[in-house]
Parts: C-alpha cells; structure tokens; sequence
C-alpha cells in the first residue's frame, strides 16, 4: 500500500525543471527566410509605388495616386503586423478583383455617358493642338533651318541651327529653346536611324514660340526644316478657332466639337459627358436600334439553343457510354472530348472553310459538289453557327453528365424498377431531376458564356451575312458581343466607345437578370428534390 501511495505521489511531483521545462521557440532558418523575402518583396512593390505615385502626380492624377498609395499602405499593414492571416491570403485576390473586375466595370460606366471615340478621345487641350498641327501649311518665304534629329528614349527632338547663329532644341512638347548643343541625355540619330524612325521623324511639329499661332518647324528628311502655320487661328480668349482664309469662325458647341455657324465640325474633338445620350441613341436611331433588337433575339436563341444542343447530346453520349455491358468505354470517351480538347478560334476557321459555298469539304466532298451557301444564307448561317457549337460543347456538357449520372445513388434507381418503372420512366422521373440538381448551375454558365461567345461568331461567320437596311457593319449571325466589338473597334462610320460600353452595361444588365432568375429557379428545384 506504502509503494502505490509513493507512486502516486511521485506521478504529482512537478518534473525537474532541467528535464521537463518546455523550450522557448526559435526562429527557424525557413522563418528567416520567409521574413526575408516578405521584407524584400514589400520594398519593390513600395519603390514601385512610390515612382508611380510621383508620375501620377506629375500628370495631374492626384485621385489616382492617393488611392495607390492608400491600397499599398494597407498591404504594408496587413503583411507587417503579426496576426491578419485570413487578411494575408485574401488581399491578393481582392487586388486583383478591384483591378480587373471593379476597375473595368466601373470605367465602362464612365466611357458609357461619354461621346469617347474616334473623333473624341483625348483632352480639349490636345484637340486644339491637333487641330492646328492637321491645318498647318508651309511659310512660301520660309527660311531653311539646319536640324538635327535627337532621341531619348521614345521622344525625339530637332536641335536647330538658326539663321543667326543661335542653337535651339524643342520636342512636340516643348517649344523650341536656346541650347548650347545637343542636351544630356540626347542622342543625334545617324541616316539609317533616320530611316528606321521616318514616321516619328514626319511627326515631329515643334513649336517656334510659346504661342501655336506662331508656327513650328517640321522636316521632311532629318537634315532640314521649314516653318509651318496653320490656316485656323487659335484665340484662347474668345475660345475659338477662325479660318484665316474665308474668315469663318468654329466655337465650342458644349459637345465637345468646334463648330462654325453653318455647321461644319472640327476634327478632332474631345471627350465630354453626355449623359444617357449613348442609351437613347441605341433605341431611338432606325441604323441601330432595328439591328440591336433583332440582335438581341438572336443572341438569345443562340445561348439558349447552344446550351440545349450541347447538353442533350453531351447527356445522350453519356448515358449510352456509362451503359454497363459496354466494351471500349475508355476509347470511345477519348474520341468524344476531342473537339472540347481544340481551340475554338482555330476549329471556328476550320469549319469556315469546310463550310464554304464552292470548294468547302462538306459541299464538295460529302454533298457531292452540291452549292449549298451554308454562310452566305441568312438561316442556313444561324444554322451553321448553332451546329458548330454544338460540335464545340458537347464535350464539356459529356463530361459534366458523366459524373452526374455516376453519383446517382443506385438505391433510387432500384427502387424505381422494383415498382415496375421502366427505362424512360427512371430516367425522366428520377435520374433527370437529380441531374438537373448539380448541372443547372454549370447550365446557367453555360448560357452566361454562350451569350458572349465572341469566338465562334467571329471566326465563323464575322457576324455575315449583312443587313441591308443599315449602314452599320451588323449582320444576321451577330450577336450582342460581335455587335459591340464591330461598334468600338470596327469599320464604317468609325469607332463609338461610348455607345460600345452603353451596349457593354445592357448585356451585363442583361445576363445578371438572368442568372439571378435562373439560379432562384435552381433553388426552387433543389428544395424540390
């Protein structure tokens, strides 16, 4: 009894403090390492910060560089100081949004109540300068300036010898000053530079004086240059333009264009705010809105018709390969992925070409030389489109279908045959519904992505066949994605970014209602179930 109460006693006792008394931590040679190259990777981010935020104020964007500066205080923070580790792992990736997704979003707001586009893209500032350098004409009794042609970096300069014997060096941006010889930091560009850099060279206006109205110099070789003024006179004052020859005077119409009485505009402009204009305009004018509205339709028959097709054939292949008695599941499987597996830009050209009217494979070789305009026939175009989709998706809606068909219980399935249902009763009654449970979100994507599917359109068709009734370059085949990308950046009539984002804020507008719509109903399935 003694010895069970010495052992008990001796169990109680505190362990030696030499033996048991737990260590204190060291930072381990993988800490130092990890503290190092946090500390290494902050001050690059900082001095890039900093030399950001100094450009940003020398160009006047002070709201630019205090948000900057305000992000990158708040990294320093959170990677600084012990603790925030949920903060440390989501910060990147909430940069990163704000970046390319707020950042976008919010900005194709803005160009949305702007008339920014070809002819009012920039300042009001640069527009006058334009303006002048586009009117300008050679001086008849010009003197003949000996010129060098300087560069640094991507500027270029002219360091002019005048008549007088004087040196004087200026840029597009810096009226012509006296200098001593070539500045620091400039080198003189020898012929074959010369010839290199000919269109830079041609670009060259550099103001005599402060005053633009006085002229600048231009060259035409790199070796000499002649005045040059322009035949629209700049009164700052007055804040007009007035033609020196016919005397007709161009005033600031509100709409960022100089405009003369008779209505004739001064290119270019510049970028002003206009309002809902681009939102009016896009259902008011008969060129756009007649289009944009059979577009839409369109758009939305392809989406949906697209996310159809491919799921029925994708959900068809795979219930027929998932079928247990079949041999080869794992080659025919291959097969089927394939298309998924190519590029759709690529396979989108590849079908253009198998599609032509007069030497495509499909009519020459499979139709036996049949003249079928697969591209050229309206319908036979919106066809094409939907089929060669199709052709591109399945694969992706076989392997979706796939894995949803082989993680139905199979309790359900044999209690459905147990109370005599059959096949087609089983898989409308019980594997359907189920299936819809984790494929209606993937199908809601699907939409959502065919309803911007730039890609097969545009290497498919371009949009083509084109409406007739418009001078715009829209066609059947558009959809509001191509309509938009022809708007901004295509032909005829020039570029519209401000009437491109209006329609870029409609198709989010668009899709957002619709997925909030669909998921609700995804919800109401899944309850359902």
């Amino acid at each position: 009894m003694a010895d069970v109460k010495q052992d008990a006693q001796r169990a109680k006792a505190p362990a030696s403090v030499g033996n048991a008394s737990q260590k204190p931590r060291r930072l381990t040679s993988g800490g130092l390492l990890a503290l190092a190259v946090k500390v290494i990777l902050l001050a690059f981010i900082d001095a890039l910060t900093v030399f950001a935020v100094w450009v940003l104020i020398g160009t006047g964007g002070w709201i630019a560089a205090i948000a900057l500066t305000l992000v990158v205080a708040g990294v320093n923070y959170i990677y600084l100081r012990p603790g925030l580790l949920p903060g440390k792992y989501l910060a990147p990736g909430l940069i990163f949004l704000a970046v390319f997704q707020v950042f976008v979003i919010a900005y194709t707001g803005y160009i949305a109540f702007t008339n920014a586009g070809d002819a009012h893209n920039s300042t009001k500032e640069d527009a006058i300068a334009q303006i002048i350098r586009t009117s300008q004409d050679r001086v008849p009794d010009s003197p003949e300036y000996t010129v060098q042609v300087l560069k640094q970096g991507d500027e270029f300069g002219l360091l002019v010898a005048e008549p007088g014997g004087d040196v004087a060096f200026g840029t597009n941006e810096q009226p012509l000053q006296d200098a001593d010889g070539i500045p620091d930091g400039w080198n003189e560009l020898k012929l074959n530079q010369i010839i290199r850099f000919q269109d830079q060279v041609l670009a060259l206006n550099v103001q005599v004086t402060d005053d633009i109205n006085d002229g600048t110099l231009r060259t035409s070789d790199g070796r000499k240059a002649y005045v040059y003024v322009s035949s629209l006179e700049w009164d700052e004052a007055a804040d007009t333009f007035t033609n020196t020859a016919t005397g007709t005077v161009y005033v600031d119409d509100g709409e960022g264009t100089f405009r003369s009485e008779a209505g004739e505009a001064l290119t270019p402009g510049w970028r002003v705010a206009i309002g809902w204009d681009n939102f009016a305009y896009a259902f008011t004018n008969d060129q756009i809105r007649d289009p944009l509205l059979r577009v839409t339709l369109w758009t939305f028959v392809f989406a949906i018709g697209s996310t159809f097709l491919c799921f029925a054939l994708g959900l068809f292949l795979a219930i027929v390969l998932n079928h247990p008695t079949l041999r080869g599941k794992k080659i025919y499987r291959i097969l089927v992925i394939l298309p998924y597996a190519f590029p759709a830009y690529l396979t989108g050209l590849v079908w253009a070409g198998m599609l032509n009217q007069q030497f495509g494979f499909i009519n020459d070789v499979l139709l036996g030389g049949a003249q079928i305009p697969w591209l050229a026939d309206p319908w036979l175009a919106r066809l094409s489109v939907l089929l060669v989709n199709m052709w591109l998706g399945y694969g992706y809606m076989f392997l979706v279908s796939t894995g949803a068909l082989q993680s139905l219980p199979d309790d359900i399935i044999e209690a459905g045959k147990m109370d005599g249902a059959g096949a087609w009763r089983i898989f409308r009654s019980v594997k359907l519904p189920l299936l819809f449970v984790a494929v209606a979100p993937l199908l809601i994507a699907t939409f959502a992505y065919n309803f911007n599917n730039f890609g097969v359109i545009y290497m498919l068709t371009r949009g083509n066949p084109r409406f007739t009734d418009t001078t715009l370059d829209i066609g059947a085949t558009d959809i509001m994605i191509t309509m938009v990308y022809k708007v901004a950046f295509g032909s005829g009539g020039g570029r519209d970014l401000g009437l491109a984002s209006a329609l870029s804020i409609l198709i989010f507008i668009i899709v957002t209602v619709v997925a909030i719509v669909s998921f609700r109903q995804t919800k109401a399935l899944e309850d359902l179930n």
